[in-house]
């Protein structure tokens, strides 16, 4: 589409920017003096901070040629400000300095008849685990989280507060699996855009921590109704050469945890992890290089599902579907920073990872008795995942500190190449059949952020274009009496573009504090496919919507707070949820996307509370979710067969209604305890859906709710040099639009200890082998059960050091 030049041209240049903060630890104040008669700078002032309750002072300087100042580490409060200079009146002003700005403005102060102080806050980022000052997220060191070091960013998620598994390898936030996931702040294919993938083969070793945003502000993307889990990857900064190496190693599958069905190959047995890592930095004056490389090789046993269907006719199936997957990521992220001077700064980074996947597969069917087996199907994938992504960004720092000009291009290549092979073993014969994938991923970003500190907070803009390009083509190739559908082979090309204009304004004094931002975005959505389809045809959609945000808070004291939230997102439909080509990894329930598929339109509401203490503090939230245009898989079967086909739709509306809390505490010097509950009410309106694939099927459901939720316990033993840790998850029952999932329970621990370089570590996963996923579903003329004991109980164990 056209693009009004001078819109994006003032867009660029006026776009507001809004770094991640976290919750403020320090603080730095800076400001000029001017006089008031002729308005002349006044060098060599005397600016003092002082507190406000007992005047004790707290920092002091004196103004520069130029009549600016700085005040470096100042603590969150309130204070007094006074500016003294011979021959003018002494100045004094209140002056709150808060958690939620980097900087702040108080403009210019006038001194007797000129002067206005222009004041900044610098905000570094506190480290401690939790959530944050502005309530809207958590913050969590993954070093932290013992009890699954050595493993991949999915095993370390679903320790913390607010995360439960999903299916798939799939993280939930309050019971929504609809989680946009950002990569250093920006979506990547090596997540998915707007949605989550991969994450089971990004390396914890690689990630310094993890952001959940509950309450995203219209500084992000529009996508993800959940939420938003921000991936931190490591980088030092250290002046001159350092670096660091860990080895972490692993063996699950420690025993059979329920046997196979007859006749089939064996499961996994004594999987091998192997994550060796390297970090390397030099840091000489303007420059910093950085290099983060790992290799994560992880046989596992990925599936091992165990269904029960049965039909109105009176039949009854049951069938196993086990997957032997091997995988082997290499992953690298280097990159340079260049401050050439000290208002200007060029960052130039590329991230590579390489993901190859080798599933072995088998799925027999048998009868109610496992007396007659009607089919085995084992298969066989060879997969390779490659992605590509080149990130270049540029900052202006204005004379006023914190104010900014950030301009971004990133561009992502991801190709998913694909070869399946089946063998279809019948009573009567045996077929070979086959198929081959290849898709190509295309993504190009420009971003322009602009942010300007205020004299009570700061606003904050900017403008981001996106172009997405998926080419994917699909071969089939039958083999004797194929069950495969040749016909809905072909090719099929996805192209999106994405323009979005967005302002945030922040405010705070000394008892209130306002987050009010709206982000506007226009979406043109193509996706054209192969004429000969069978059932599906081109389509698409576009839209320009506005998706605001409102935070309004009120602070008691410095250590309770009230937040009240409103926001609206959006849930687009990602490139595999409209793709055309059925999938086949299993032979009788059968996925496949939908071309028609709109996306689903959220709006949350939440009222959160946090106090805190000495040593301890507590969150508690409420919060409502309401989405139009549900987007879930639907199963209906072809009449006179047993085939189940789930196929995406939009089933109408569902709410999403719960609370939260989260409570930490230092009960000793050596012991520290997390609680975090969850408790919600999901309810799904009826619906009625019709699936076009392979024939024509209506499927209606009525209301559904049930109320569900989670608890996470963490305890964590310290001593000087070694740390304990135990985990205790629970995820109660939930609702999905055609069934139910049950309970899941789990325990995990580990443990660390300092060494005089480095760091040893030792954790188990599953202790007692109780993690089991449960599912029911119901459909028209059908209904089934599964239970999959999938690999979870794993020992690991490892090393790392600085040099």
């Amino acid at each position: 589409m056209a693009f009004n030049k001078s819109l994006v041209l003032a867009a660029l240049v006026c776009a507001l920017h809004g770094a991640v903060h976290a919750q403020v630890s320090k603080v730095t104040l800076a400001g000029q003096v001017t006089a008031r008669s002729g308005k002349e700078i006044l060098p060599f002032v005397n600016v003092i901070l002082k507190t406000e309750n007992d005047s004790a002072f707290v920092t002091g300087t004196i103004t520069g040629a130029d009549g600016r100042f700085i005040f470096p580490d100042v603590t969150p409060g309130q204070y007094r400000f006074e500016c003294v200079f011979l021959g003018f009146k002494n100045l004094r002003m209140p002056v709150t300095v808060g958690t939620l700005s980097a900087f702040l403005d108080l403009g210019v102060l006038e001194m007797q008849e000129d002067a206005r102080v222009l004041q900044e806050v610098v905000v570094t980022e506190a480290r401690a685990d939790g959530v944050d000052a502005r309530l809207d997220r958590k913050v969590f060191d993954i070093s932290r989280n013992v009890s699954q070091s050595g493993g991949s960013v999915l095993q370390a998620l679903k320790n913390l507060p607010g995360v439960t598994a999903g299916e798939d390898g799939r993280v939930m936030l309050r019971g929504s699996d609809k989680v946009a996931v950002l990569v250093d702040g920006r979506q990547t294919a090596l997540t998915g855009f707007g949605s989550q993938t991969s994450l089971d083969n990004i390396p914890a070793s690689a990630i310094e921590r993890i952001e959940i945003i509950n309450n995203p502000s219209a500084r992000y993307d529009a996508n993800g109704n959940a939420g938003i889990i921000n991936i931190i990857y490591k980088k030092d900064k250290q002046e001159g050469f350092n670096g660091k190496f860990g080895m972490a190693a692993g063996l699950g599958a420690l025993w059979v945890r329920k046997q196979n069905l007859p006749d089939i190959r064996p499961q996994y047995r004594n999987t091998l992890k192997l994550n060796p890592s390297l970090a390397l930095n030099y840091k000489k004056r303007k420059v910093n290089l950085f290099f983060q490389g790992d290799y994560l090789h992880t046989p596992t046993l990925n599936k091992n599902e165990f269904t029960n269907r049965y039909y109105d006719t009176g039949d009854t199936v049951r069938q196993q579907v086990k997957r032997n997957r091997s995988t082997n990521v290499v992953t690298a992220k280097t990159g340079v920073d260049w401050n050439w001077d000290d208002r200007n700064a060029l960052s130039v980074s590329a991230l590579f990872s390489s993901e190859k996947i080798l599933d072995r597969g088998d799925e027999p069917f048998y009868n109610a008795t496992l007396t007659r087996r009607s089919r085995l199907w084992q298969f066989l994938e060879d997969e390779l995942k490659t992605t590509v992504t080149a990130a270049a960004s540029y900052q202006h720092k204005y004379a006023q500190p914190g104010h900014l000009l950030n301009v971004g291009l990133n561009h992502t290549f991801h190709r998913e190449n694909e070869q399946y092979f089946f063998t279809n073993i019948m009573p009567d014969f045996t077929g070979k059949d086959a198929f081959k994938l290849l898709s190509d991923e295309n993504v190009f970003d420009l971003t322009a952020d602009y942010l300007r500190p205020l004299r009570y907070g700061r606003f904050e803009g900017g403008f981001k274009l996106r172009r997405r390009f998926i080419p994917t083509h699909m071969q089939f190739f039958p083999g004797l009496n194929s069950p495969i559908d040749s016909l809905a082979g072909g090719w099929a090309d996805y192209k999106e573009t994405i323009p979005a204009l967005y302002g945030n304004y922040v405010f705070e004094n000394r008892k209130f504090e306002l987050e009010a931002g709206l982000r506007v975005e226009y979406i043109d959505l193509r996706y054209t496919v192969n004429p000969t389809h069978p059932t599906y045809h081109s389509d698409g959609y576009s839209y320009a919507k506005p998706f605001p945000n409102v935070r309004l808070a009120y602070k008691f004291d410095d250590r309770n707070k009230l937040s009240i939230f409103y926001n609206r997102r959006v849930d687009r439909p990602n490139e595999v949820d409209i793709r055309i080509f059925p999938k086949y990894d299993d032979a009788e329930i059968i996925k496949i996307g939908n071309p028609a598929l709109k996306p689903q339109f959220t709006s949350s509401w939440e009222a959160g509370y946090k106090t805190s203490w000495a040593g301890g503090s507590l969150y508690a939230a409420l919060y409502h979710k309401q989405i139009n245009g549900t987007i879930t898989r639907i199963g209906t079967v072809v009449p006179g067969s047993t085939l189940i086909y789930n196929i995406f739709q939009n089933a109408g509306r569902s709410d999403n209604t719960g609370g939260e809390l989260v409570w930490q505490q230092d009960l000793a010097p050596w012991f520290a305890l997390n609680l975090n509950a969850n408790l919600y009410r999901n309810s799904i309106e009826a619906f009625t859906v019709e699936n076009l694939y392979p024939v024509r099927s209506v499927y209606s459901a009525g209301k559904q709710s049930l109320i569900s939720g989670s608890a996470k316990a963490n305890a964590v033993l310290k001593g000087k040099k070694s740390e304990l840790q135990v985990a205790v998850i629970y995820q109660a029952p939930d609702v999905v639009p055609q069934g139910r999932t049950g309970y899941r329970f789990t325990v995990d621990a580990g443990a660390k200890r300092l060494l005089r370089k480095g760091e040893l570590f030792v954790n188990a996963t599953d202790l007692f082998g109780t993690l089991v996923v449960r599912k029911t579903v119901y459909g028209d003329g059908f209904r089934y059960t599964s239970r999959d004991y999938y690999e979870t109980q794993l020992v690991r164990a490892g090393y790392s050091f600085k040099f």
